[in-house]
């Protein structure tokens, strides 16, 4: 029997397969290479180019291949675009996920583990965030994942097919060996965008407003390493083997960093100067956001490795230094 990774070519897609990979499980990929890169599929694993979208096209992975669970990558997740072009994100989102479910309900299908997002609590009430806190979204993509966990709970109820929602804070890092990585094009997440800097391939980073309500005016996140959220993710799937019910989980490291507190890290790390410049606040950014996991650590034995930045980034800047042209295929 195969897992089904939708989105396994993307950056956190490419490290679950990996990791599925390394402990014998059968491995099948759908892509559509829209923001995803072929050279990021581990070569064990099978691959079927196409859109989650496209029923007929899912309708053959299903019927070709012995799949047991799902792994859902495949969204959109760029803040500031879901503002500007929120049917994008619906259309691809929610609707991918509604068409997924829908075959996987016709070929009996009954465990999904959903690649959410503490973008969907908004501006939070209290700090750190629990799953029992309010889910208001300020932004498209945040809402377009809600409703996504709002229609697998509806879906469990009339079908049976039982979910995972795992809302991740700020992913970042890669693998250890540094054979895969993150590559965006454009690239829009922080520690990518400080190693551009350090790599010279930026002149400087742009931190988007200094006047939020934290310590020292920049944006705070949590953020868990990418092989870390790879191993909640089998946790999960082996949690729902198991017949529990659905359930859904924050991962973070439950501490939070600023954008000043990484640019500085990253200098540490790399040993680069990395200017910086003030730039005017972007749309749809929370001040803070910083996980609650005990849930995560407690129910699925969740154990995080990587609970140092410096130890992040070092993963992070040994693909970067190695891969100055990411995988290079992008379109």
């Amino acid at each position: 029997m195969s897992i089904l990774v939708a989105g396994g070519a993307g950056y956190i897609g490419s490290h679950m397969v990996a990791r599925l990979i390394e402990r014998g499980q059968s491995v099948v990929v759908v892509d559509n290479l829209s923001t995803g890169h072929k050279g990021a599929i581990d070569a064990k694993a099978k691959f079927y180019e196409g859109d989650v979208r496209d029923r007929e096209f899912l309708d053959g992975v299903f019927n070709a291949e012995p799949i047991e669970a799902v792994v859902h990558f495949a969204a959109f997740s760029v803040v500031p675009e879901s503002m500007e072009k929120p049917l994008k994100y619906f259309d691809n989102n929610t609707g991918g996920m509604i068409t997924l479910l829908e075959v996987m309900r016709d070929h009996n299908v009954q465990r999904i583990v959903f690649s959410s997002t503490a973008a969907t609590y908004g501006i939070p009430t209290s700090i750190p965030i629990k799953e029992t806190d309010p889910q208001l979204p300020i932004n498209p993509y945040g809402e377009s994942k809600l409703l996504m966990e709002k229609i697998m709970h509806w879906t469990d109820v009339a079908y049976g097919i039982k979910f995972v929602a795992l809302r991740y804070f700020n992913v970042a890092g890669a693998k250890p060996d540094g054979s895969i990585g993150e590559d965006h094009g454009p690239e829009t997440h922080l520690v990518p965008i400080i190693l551009q800097v350090a790599q010279g391939k930026r002149d400087e980073l742009s931190i988007f407003g200094d006047d939020y309500d934290t310590p020292d005016g920049t944006n705070v996140r949590d953020y868990v390493h990418v092989m870390d959220l790879a191993d909640a993710h089998i946790l999960a799937l082996e949690y729902l083997a198991k017949g529990n019910d659905s359930q859904a989980f924050n991962l973070g490291s439950s501490t939070g960093f600023s954008n000043k507190q990484m640019l500085e890290a990253a200098r540490e790390v790399t040993g680069k100067p990395i200017p910086a410049k003030l730039a005017p606040r972007r749309p749809g950014d929370p001040d803070s956001l910083v996980a609650a996991s005990d849930k995560a650590r407690n129910v699925l034995g969740w154990k995080p490795q990587f609970d140092d930045v410096h130890d992040i980034i070092k993963t992070a800047w040994k693909w970067h230094s190695t891969h100055p042209n990411g995988y290079g295929d992008r379109k």
